[in-house]
């Protein structure tokens, strides 16, 4: 068909499309929000790092193990619960800790919430040590508590120590809670057994985010990151708790991060072992305040609260929305109850009133879709892991390779069959080296030793003797989502994964788990001769092999494939998990816990990590977890970037039965010459019948998807309002395909099925037909390939005044009643995007 406007049936649609754009603002205008302010100008956050120095802040530098300390912080402002950055210089050749030594010339870092009120008035306020979160790993030179010689204790631990001769002085450093709780084993002048002073009811050694060893390089300088913990991880530091201003505002509790510098022994001892917060130590301190985003609610009063139900792709932009959707008068809440997307799609199908679906698939099963879809985030599925350097001591490793020891690894290449194997308990670190492991055979112990890994990697990797399950499988979550199914048809599509996967051995020899085999005739059968076998791809992550270790403890002491390797709750818990360096390992049977169980085994602590997980770019760029690079359907390595998302989309096809869902088939010819396309890159979408009976739930979300496709929210930026880190602004083609969405959501099905040509979808000229590259044409595609810069005009808040509180960042108040000049442009562009795609 000719793409010439003058075609009588292009003109229909042209005019069907126009009508669309005027319905859309007429409805808008008709909910009553109007534009109060001016729009400010959109400008990059360029960081909040922080850097101090032991000259400036310490009184005794001269005396301190690093009068040269010098520590910058990544991020001091807007923090949520995420990674930060600490980096160094100035420091001294560490040495790791023994049982009886903490270690000599490193660092330790810890997060307060009070200030120190004997600091006198005027000055720079100081953290007070009896409100940091340290001790919790009760190891020499970790703990809030210690012996030492009698009369050695400085003025300032005097209330905080008690004579115990023969032993000498004890002096235990209490913990003052933000509630006004106070844990201490010191009470008027005697010591009680009752109370363990590194243990409490507000962190543990399972709960602390304290790093009780960082150490230098050879230079003097170093780097670790740093888990920052709001009062939801911590809340007897009540960091970020919202705090009412006098102006109707919220704030965010701000906390502290202190740095300890330890040298090479402590005041009184040969060795490092007393406790950083003892005075002698704690006055070379150097702190740096922390701004957190505001937690809980932070919604005007009176806001109607409305439910998105489904991906958790979506939820860390959502986030970043929530303050600007709903700070303002007359906003509205979006609460994301993540769950099984096909379930959410097939609620949200119905005219019932329900929650908008987040989904990245269309409907599924034999039913007729009545949903409507609107792109709202574009992100990916990520494989991270955090594994420091362990070099085998065997004599044949090179001595530069020896000096990295303890260092992370920064890359990672996995293939499809790579992934499978995690994905299969097919390593024999998968199962426990009690249970039955022959069907395993030689398979190698973990990935690590894997020749088919080793292959693809650094070389540096086959010099590490690294053990542990959490480095033969990944940390994955429970249930079921679009997530798995994406990873799995990823796998799926390679010719030698499913070769794997079905039974074949790789090229060292190495095979599946036969209860995760996909091939009937090598998977085991039940006693009535039905086969286990897999079908593959799926939306889960199932622990097919049914082994049970029993224990001469009981049944409850039973370990099977679950206990062996839990799931996490989601993939913002297996990034969290990652960079605590958490594999979840099974620990000791404990039968003094209610009820008799397992413990779980401490985390490792940075330097001796090794764990791998699955989860989504955002939670990975949250906790700065390292991503591995997967091999694309080009056989190109790519890790997930914006870059990498933006080139996935731009070959994006139909997805089978729905002609407005896109995603990155790798079989498709348009994925396979895509040489920079992240594999797990995924749109995400906000799905709703048009024809939901409630009108005023429907122009909310409408109110939702404008916002998720404006400038504001499209624009990258760690304010409020803006596009986190994990996603990629969406194309432009998308966005107008979510604007009419959001007028055909809102006007009740009025406006015409197809978001292009105004024709119901599945037309031979519709943006999303099902043959072609989707939104992938050459010149789509260009406008989207670098990062936006900040800059341009931003839409305005919602309804209402605004007030100190408002992030600068707001784009909704506009949103509404700009709807006539987006309905407008959108009928305008959209013949053009049509013909302009069809010309691939």
């Amino acid at each position: 068909m000719s793409a010439s406007p003058s075609s009588p049936l292009r003109a229909r649609r042209y005019g069907a499309s126009l009508l669309a754009g005027l319905l859309s603002a007429g409805l808008a205008f008709g909910v009553g929000l109007v534009v109060t302010a001016p729009a400010t100008t959109a400008k990059a956050d360029d960081g909040s790092s922080v850097t101090v120095s032991a000259r400036d802040q310490d009184a005794d530098a001269a005396n301190a193990p690093f009068p040269d300390l010098k520590l910058t912080v990544s991020q001091t402002k807007g923090l949520v619960s995420q990674a930060i950055v600490l980096s160094w210089t100035g420091g001294r050749k560490s040495i790791q800790p023994s049982q009886q030594n903490g270690g000599s010339d490193f660092l330790q870092f810890a997060q307060c919430w009070g200030d120190d009120p004997s600091v006198p008035a005027g000055e720079p306020a100081q953290p007070d040590r009896t409100t940091c979160q340290y001790g919790g790993f009760n190891s020499a030179g970790t703990t809030r508590d210690h012996y030492h010689a009698s009369g050695s204790a400085a003025p300032q631990d005097s209330a905080y120590t008690i004579a115990e001769p023969p032993l000498g002085d004890y002096t235990s450093i209490p913990f003052r809670a933000v509630d006004g709780t106070v844990s201490t084993n010191i009470v008027d002048g005697v010591r009680t057994d009752a109370v363990d002073p590194n243990s409490n009811q507000f962190f543990t050694k399972y709960t602390t985010n304290e790093v009780s060893w960082a150490g230098s390089g050879d230079d003097g300088t170093g780097a670790v990151k740093f888990e920052v913990q709001t009062k939801v991880q911590a809340p007897g530091l009540g960091c970020g708790d919202a705090e009412l201003q006098s102006d109707g505002s919220r704030i965010g509790r701000s906390c502290w991060l202190v740095a300890i510098p330890r040298g090479q022994a402590d005041d009184g001892s040969r060795q490092v072992d007393q406790s950083g917060l003892f005075w002698s130590q704690w006055k070379h301190r150097l702190a740096v305040k922390l701004d957190f985003r505001p937690v809980g609610d932070v919604c005007a009063i009176g806001a109607a609260e409305r439910q998105l139900q489904g991906s958790e792709l979506a939820a860390g932009a959502i986030a970043s929305w929530q303050p600007v959707l709903c700070g303002s008068a007359g906003g509205d809440a979006y609460t994301v109850l993540t769950g099984t997307e096909s379930d959410a799609a097939a609620i949200a199908n119905s005219t019932n009133v329900g929650p908008m679906a987040l989904t990245s698939r269309p409907l599924q099963g034999d039913v007729d879709d009545q949903l409507s879809y609107a792109p709202v985030a574009l992100t990916g599925v990520a494989v991270s892991f955090a594994i420091d350097r362990r070099p085998s001591l065997d004599g044949t490793v090179p001595r530069d390779v020896l000096a990295r020891a303890g260092l992370p690894f920064e890359s990672m290449n996995l293939t499809p069959r790579l992934v499978a194997k995690l994905l299969t308990s097919s390593y024999l670190d998968a199962l426990p080296a009690n249970a039955d492991r022959t069907h395993l055979g030689g398979n190698p112990r973990n990935l690590l030793y894997d020749p088919d890994f080793l292959a693809i990697n650094d070389p540096e990797w086959k010099y590490q003797a690294i053990v542990g399950p959490a480095v033969a499988d990944a940390l994955v979550p429970q249930g079921r989502s679009d997530a798995a199914s994406a990873l799995w048809s990823y796998v799926m599509a390679d010719a030698d994964a499913r070769a794997f996967l079905a039974g074949a051995k790789d090229p060292w020899g190495m095979t599946v788990n036969k209860w995760s085999s996909s091939d009937p005739t090598v998977a085991p059968k039940s006693d009535e001769g039905q086969s286990y076998a897999q079908t593959y791809p799926t939306d889960g992550f199932p622990k097919a092999d049914p082994f049970e270790v029993v224990s001469e403890l009981g049944p409850k002491a039973t370990v099977n494939s679950v206990t062996w390797r839990p799931y996490t709750n989601d993939l913002d818990s297996s990034a969290y998990k990652t960079l605590r360096g958490d594999g979840q390992v099974l620990g000791g049977w404990n039968p003094f816990a209610t009820p008799a169980g397992y413990d779980k085994a401490v985390r490792d602590l940075p330097g001796s990590q090794h764990v791998i997980g699955v989860t989504d770019a955002s939670s990975a760029a949250k906790y700065l977890t390292v991503t591995a690079s997967l091999r694309n359907p080009a056989g190109q390595f790519v890790a997930p970037t914006t870059t990498g998302f933006q080139a996935a989309a731009a070959a994006m096809t139909t997805s089978s039965g729905s002609t407005q869902v896109y995603g990155f088939d790798p079989a498709s010819p348009q994925a396979q010459s895509a040489t920079t396309a992240y594999p797990l890159t995924m749109p995400v979408y906000a799905a709703v019948n048009p024809a939901m009976d409630d009108a005023t739930l429907r122009a909310s979300y409408a109110v939702f998807i404008r916002y998720a496709a404006s400038d504001a929210a499209q624009t990258p930026g760690v304010d409020p309002g803006s596009l986190p880190d994990g996603y990629a602004p969406l194309p432009a083609g998308w966005r107008a395909q979510a604007l009419a969405a959001a007028d055909r959501i809102q006007a009740g099905g009025l406006v015409p099925t197809d978001p292009v040509t105004g024709e119901s979808a599945g037309g031979s000229d519709s943006i999303s037909g099902s043959s072609g590259g989707g939104f992938g044409d050459d010149q789509l595609a260009a406008s989207v390939s670098d990062d936006p810069a900040a800059s341009g005009e931003l839409a305005a808040a919602l309804s209402a005044s605004k007030t100190p509180a408002d992030p600068d960042v707001d784009g909704v108040q506009a949103v509404m009643p700009l709807s006539l000049l987006a309905g407008l442009l959108g009928a305008l562009a959209v013949p053009a995007i049509s013909r302009l795609r069809r010309r691939l």
